[in-house]
């Protein structure tokens, strides 16, 4: 397959990722505005904002199923079309109700994004080559959180957010339809020749019991839960609330954070196959990644005199880390399962965003409200109770790596 074919596959699905993570963060710029129209609390716009993942993480494994069975190109585009719709209804309503349908359907319609890269790149890229590739995907889903900082609090100045609502539409429409038009047919073609749906559905099963799935996935899912929800809502009002920040100050540090994340996933995705040669696996690279992720969020915690603009750096470049975990299911998963082993960690992944970012919200709202901020207490707690998680998952994954390769082996077996 010729480099300009390899490139196009690239670019067309990671399009498609990026109007996935604008969605994903939007509400970042949203937020106020919408809350000073329909008066809402802490916890009605983390329940809002999370409505989101909750669509994304239902529609994964039947998103899997059909990424294996009909292949990316036809899937992505049909989906990209709920999302314009749900971002269409968003934008016209003015009450909480018609909000919460957009923000799902809009969850819904992109949840394919990820996966649907990840397994296309699988499909035309060497298997060496997936943790760079996959990191340079992400750094290009990335671009969408550098979006939704500064230039879109500067977009807000010029348009309303329901303009906002109808444009996002518009470009949504038009990647899907440069993915049905220029995106490679015969991997699809092939697809749609292997087993029926059925079948499909109990391979999946099969991945939800797999141990080498959950090995892989215990220390990841956690911190990338953590970490997606707080860069998508409460990053923002930490940086206010805690560091006493301006808010333009806060939205410059939203988008070096979306910077910070591509540089993470360019560079760990670079530096994994590297270190593979020396003899660190992918797997204990991932893990190592997203140590320093929680050493971050530690340091954020204690309040250590250094400067925002570096902690919130440090935050983003360790947290897409767990990123890396793709690529290793990538290693102990059929061809042929990948697109459900990927939908799979998706969907456990953005069921934890969804339950981290609507449990964030309610915990901050045990405290009383100055105008939309809460006390620095308050958030720092929150943020203590997240590390705790996070070192808790960590455990099962940090086992010796043998019991690694076992469960690999068993797992191999039993999907074939």
């Amino acid at each position: 397959m010729s480099s300009t074919l390899r490139l196009r596959v690239f670019f067309l699905f990671a399009a498609g990722y990026f109007v996935s993570y604008v969605f994903r963060g939007v509400n970042l710029g949203f937020a106020p505005l919408i809350t000073h129209d329909l008066g809402l609390s802490a916890a009605d716009l983390g329940l809002l904002t999370s409505l989101y993942f909750i669509g994304f993480a239902l529609a994964q494994i039947p998103v899997g199923v059909l990424l294996d069975h009909y292949g990316p190109r036809r899937v992505t585009a049909s989906m990209l079309v709920f999302a314009a719709a749900g971002i269409w209804v968003f934008g016209a309503s003015h009450g909480l109700a018609g909000l919460m349908i957009g923000r799902l359907l809009i969850g819904i319609g992109v949840s394919v994004c990820l996966s649907a890269a990840f397994k296309a790149s699988a499909q035309h890229f060497a298997l060496a080559r997936l943790p760079l590739v996959n990191g340079f995907t992400m750094a290009v889903g990335g671009l969408g959180g550098v979006v939704v900082g500064s230039p879109l609090a500067a977009l807000l100045q010029v348009a309303s957010w329901r303009q906002m609502c109808a444009g996002l539409g518009v470009f949504t429409l038009a990647v899907a339809t440069a993915i049905v038009l220029f995106a490679p047919r015969k991997a699809e073609t092939d697809a749609h020749r292997r087993a029926d749906v059925v079948t499909q559905f109990k391979g999946t099963w099969l991945i939800l019991k797999s141990g080498v799935f959950w090995k892989i996935a215990s220390f990841s899912v956690v911190t990338q839960g953590v970490f997606y929800a707080m860069q998508s809502l409460w990053i923002r009002p930490y940086l206010l609330d805690v560091m006493n920040l301006e808010p333009a100050h806060a939205a410059a540090l939203v988008s070096i954070l979306g910077f910070a994340m591509m540089f993470g996933c360019v560079g760990f995705g670079a530096a994994a196959r590297g270190m593979e040669r020396r003899g660190v696996s992918v797997y204990a690279f991932c893990g190592a990644g997203m140590v320093l992720f929680v050493a971050t969020q530690l340091l954020m915690v204690l309040r250590v005199p250094v400067p925002p603009s570096v902690l919130i750096a440090a935050y983003g470049i360790f947290g897409g880390t767990g990123i890396l975990s793709y690529a290793v299911a990538a290693e102990y998963f059929p061809s042929h399962m990948i697109g459900r082993a990927h939908t799979t960690l998706t969907l456990v992944i953005f069921l934890l965003i969804f339950a981290f970012q609507v449990g964030v919200g309610a915990m901050l709202s045990l405290w009383p409200s100055d105008g939309g901020r809460y006390p620095a207490s308050a958030h720092l707690k929150v943020w203590i109770v997240l590390i705790g998680v996070q070192l808790a998952s960590a455990v099962w994954y940090v086992f010796p790596s043998r019991v690694l390769r076992k469960i690999g082996r068993e797992a191999e077996h039993a999907v074939r």
